[in-house]
């Protein structure tokens, strides 16, 4: 994998992101590790991450994402005074990450991702993630015009489905 130079959001667009509430984020951010990662988890992983409290904090955004794993899946929690596990990192190494563009370890000892609170839990977490096949984040496929293409299809099927209203 290749190291790139790190690009930071500006300040102004941090300032901006952080005022964001934190919940509908988590919630998206839940969604995406439900679809992808959590029917992947071997069961002992699941069972240890069972009422674990994690946060995603992306620095330069000044964003934090705060959940837990329920054994099956994750769930999206208000943002939490303490948590067991904190994964941080710029966005832009985020996005590296999911896209396979990045190894987790490279970006740990250049200090450009971090793990703070419970380290057996942190290595457990990066093992599990590290065994998974899981899909690159190609960012080509959530361009406009292919996310309608898959959204109206979709439409198109349940509105043809619906019965027309004020026909005699």
């Amino acid at each position: 994998m290749t190291t790139s130079t790190a690009f930071v959001l500006p300040e102004p667009v941090g300032n901006v992101l952080s005022r964001l509430p934190a919940y509908p984020g988590s919630f998206l951010l839940v969604t995406a590790l439900n679809q992808v990662l959590a029917k992947q988890l071997p069961a002992d992983v699941r069972q240890y991450l069972l009422g674990k409290r994690l946060r995603i904090h992306v620095r330069d955004a000044r964003l934090t994402f705060d959940f837990t794993c329920t054994g099956l899946r994750f769930s999206a929690s208000k943002k939490q005074d303490t948590t067991d596990l904190t994964i941080s990192a710029n966005a832009q190494d985020f996005l590296r990450l999911a896209q396979r563009q990045e190894d987790p370890d490279t970006l740990f000892f250049n200090r450009r991702l971090s793990m703070e609170g419970d380290t057996e839990l942190g290595l457990i977490v990066k093992n599990a993630i590290d065994a998974l096949e899981l899909p690159v984040l190609d960012l080509q496929q959530w361009t406009p015009d292919k996310v309608l293409a898959r959204w109206l299809p979709g439409k198109r099927a349940a509105a043809s489905r619906q019965s027309p209203v004020g026909k005699m």
